[in-house]
């Protein structure tokens, strides 16, 4: 190795050495600061909010015996499907979603595609508003896919459908 090799490894070792004292005094100014500012309250962390924070946005619930959860509906409040037979909020947070899109051949709130429907009967379209329905035309799911519902809530659903046809 020559004389030049030798001073370049001497240098670049003593150069190293200096950045490496240099970046454990900054390090040890720096906490030295953090902690006068602030202090050190690290054993009393509340760690409720960090909890709150990280919860699961939905649990599954796999109990038969466990009571349902009350729906949400848009806007955050819960619907008051435990026994309100309100025809227009059932419509709205469940019915809506397919018969405002006409999803899976459901017919909207149009008169014309309610004519062959409503030539069957109030009845029939109860039945098949409850029990479900697939025909040519498409599918309903039993109780809209809400089988949460009750069959007087479906009906006043329906009723509230067959009051808004155009």
């Amino acid at each position: 190795m020559s004389d030049r090799d030798s001073v370049f490894f001497r240098n670049f070792t003593i150069f190293s050495a200096v950045l490496t004292v240099l970046a454990i005094i900054l390090i040890l100014i720096g906490r030295s600061v953090h902690y006068s500012s602030v202090g050190d309250h690290s054993d009393q962390v509340d760690r409720s909010v960090v909890q709150s924070n990280i919860q699961p946005v939905a649990t599954v619930n796999t109990d038969p015996n466990a009571v349902a959860a009350a729906p949400v509906v848009a806007g955050g409040a819960e619907a008051p499907f435990d026994g309100s037979v309100d025809g227009q909020l059932i419509y709205d947070n469940v019915c809506m979603a397919c018969h405002t899109t006409g999803a899976g051949g459901s017919p909207t709130l149009v008169k014309s595609q309610w004519d062959s429907r409503m030539e069957q009967g109030i009845e029939t379209l109860y039945k098949h508003a409850i029990e479900g329905y697939t025909g040519s035309a498409g599918l309903m799911p039993a109780k809209g896919g809400r089988t949460d519902l009750t069959d007087e809530q479906v009906q006043a659903a329906v009723d509230y459908i067959v009051s808004h046809i155009q």
